[in-house]
């Protein structure tokens, strides 16, 4: 199975621990994005993924590029100029003080990546799956343009895309709103990511429930197979129980509550989940079992610092099974 994801890749600073940005004089390097973790996640769990982006062509572009290769993803999509590489900061919090995130992304290489940019034809051509999010839109007109033409080209060629369609409103800067360019881009998806509020926000889609929302939109969107969302209840910053659910068109898909505490790092977490249900839906053809492996990848992503989930199939599986006792294996 080949995956194909599209977005921009951020280098993350952070204090050590769980210190505050005031106590520090030590930022550690992550390299993240939320398009670029699902396909880091997806290699560990044994795929075939390649991430199409942008970088300046400096020394900072060619380590994230490293990263990427390091953990498996293919990088041929790369590609290089003008712009900067952009940046977050991230303070962890814990127990009852929350973490925080400071973006500085503006004028980024990815934000001046055109159609012209990616030939989506060769790229596309024998792929599996397509993902991309609802921050690559937002982030200028070039690359609104370059992932509706890849969208376009998936269709054209059968390969199934997925879209987390998270909605920043700091972002939309350039012009153009979320409801003129959204809906062109969700009318070409197989899955969606959303709840009720995005959609009655982005596409003027209603419903008091989400099996009633979720039919709305599969009506808006005819090619929408499935529409899926998480929950989460925040007992600290340190406690989180997560689950998850899929609509189908016919029936809801639940998964069990994942108690998880202590967290070691949250972010990346609802990239994991989209990255076990993709494999799920791909590997099992069961709803039910691909929402419950997405679950529980977003679960133990808990357990991981960094952005993204390097937990393999036999650890998801086994928490899945319902093990969560971390016992020590040899």
């Amino acid at each position: 199975m080949k995956v194909i994801t599209f977005g921009e890749v951020m280098l993350r600073l952070s204090p050590p621990g769980v210190e505050r940005f005031v106590q520090t004089d030590t930022l550690a390097m992550h390299f993240g994005g939320t398009e670029a973790n699902v396909a880091v996640s997806l290699a560990q769990l044994g795929l075939e993924t390649a991430h199409v982006t942008r970088f300046p062509d400096h020394a900072l572009g060619r380590s994230a590029t490293g990263y990427l290769r390091q953990y498996g993803v293919g990088t041929q999509h790369v590609r290089y100029g003008a712009g900067r590489l952009g940046l977050y900061f991230l303070e962890t919090g814990a127990g009852s003080r929350a973490s925080q995130i400071i973006y500085d992304r503006v004028d980024s290489a990815f934000s001046r990546i055109t159609p012209t940019d990616v030939d989506w034809e060769s790229i596309l051509t024998g792929a599996d799956w397509f993902h991309w999010t609802g921050i690559t839109p937002a982030l200028s007109q070039g690359a609104a343009d370059c992932l509706l033409a890849g969208i376009q080209t998936a269709n054209r060629l059968g390969v199934p895309v997925s879209a987390d369609i998270v909605y920043r409103s700091n972002l939309w800067q350039y012009g153009r709103t979320p409801q003129e360019i959204m809906p062109a881009l969700t009318e070409g998806c197989t899955l969606v990511l959303g709840n009720k509020s995005l959609f009655s926000e982005l596409y003027g889609v209603v419903g008091s429930t989400f099996i009633e929302s979720g039919m709305a939109m599969m009506r808006r969107f005819p090619t929408i197979r499935y529409i899926t969302d998480t929950k989460r209840n925040s007992l600290s910053a340190s406690h989180n129980q997560l689950s998850a659910k899929l609509f189908d068109g016919d029936m809801v898909h639940k998964s069990r509550v994942y108690d998880v505490q202590p967290i070691v790092d949250r972010i990346g977490t609802g990239d994991a989940y989209m990255a076990g249900l993709i494999y799920g839906l791909l590997t099992f053809k069961n709803p039910q079992r691909a929402v419950e492996f997405g679950a529980a990848a977003s679960a133990l992503k808990h357990t991981i610092a960094g952005d993204v989930n390097l937990a393999t199939v036999t650890e998801i599986e086994t928490l899945e099974a319902g093990d969560s006792s971390g016992k020590l294996r040899r």
